[in-house]
Order: structure tokens, then sequence, then C-alpha cells
């Protein structure tokens, strides 16, 4: 890439190049997979670098909420997790076996109908 290109991609906040203690532009690899994804876009696709510039950061909003989502998916697991042991806690269940402890037995009584003369 020619280097007005790369200065030009740099005042936009394309990309974000490290400096030396010369003064030199040094590119991370994160930076030189995006200045490849912006010379396809541009070429091959046609896009402006108005349209680039918006895409990146789309992009990157998306994957900033899906590390959200994932979060969430993760905590809202650790909940219910908590919940059912809970539960299970206060039913006088073990939590490690799912069978009521020792004393707390529940026996459910059911008349039976009429009776009936023999």
């Amino acid at each position: 890439m020619h280097a007005q290109t790369l200065r030009q991609y740099d005042r936009l906040g394309l990309v974000s190049p490290g400096r030396t203690a010369g003064g030199g532009r040094r590119y991370s690899p994160r930076d030189v997979a995006l200045l490849r994804e912006v010379q396809r876009l541009s070429q091959e696709d046609g896009v402006n670098l108005a349209g680039i510039k918006r895409i990146i950061e789309l992009e990157s909003q998306v994957e900033a909420l899906q590390d959200r989502v994932r979060e969430l998916l993760a905590e809202l697991d650790d909940t219910r997790h908590r919940a059912l042991s809970a539960e299970a806690a206060a039913a006088g269940f073990r939590s490690d076996f799912g069978h009521p402890s020792p004393g707390t037995a529940l026996v459910v009584w059911r008349p039976r109908g009429p009776r009936s003369s023999r």
C-alpha cells in the first residue's frame, strides 16, 4: 500500500499504528488484517472510505454486543444453577443425589372412596 494511502487511513481513524522512536509507523497484525479488509472493500466492492469506516464501526459494535450476549448467557446459566440448588435445598433434597435428606420424607394420604359393605 502506498504511504500516502496509509496516512489517509490513519487520519480517518481506520487504523492506529504504533510509532517508533524515530516517528515511523508500525502496524500490528490486527492493523494489517484491517488494512487488507479496507483494500478489499474499496477495490472489489467499490465502497467509499466513509462507507468503509461505518462498516468497521458496525462490525466492532456487533463484536462487542456478541461478547455481552455471551456474558449475559453465562450469568443466566449461573443464576439458574443457583436457583435450582436453592430450590433443592429448600425442599430438603441433597443436591448431589437428588434424594430427600433423612427425616424429611413426605407421605401423601389419599382417602379411599366410600366403603362398600362386604
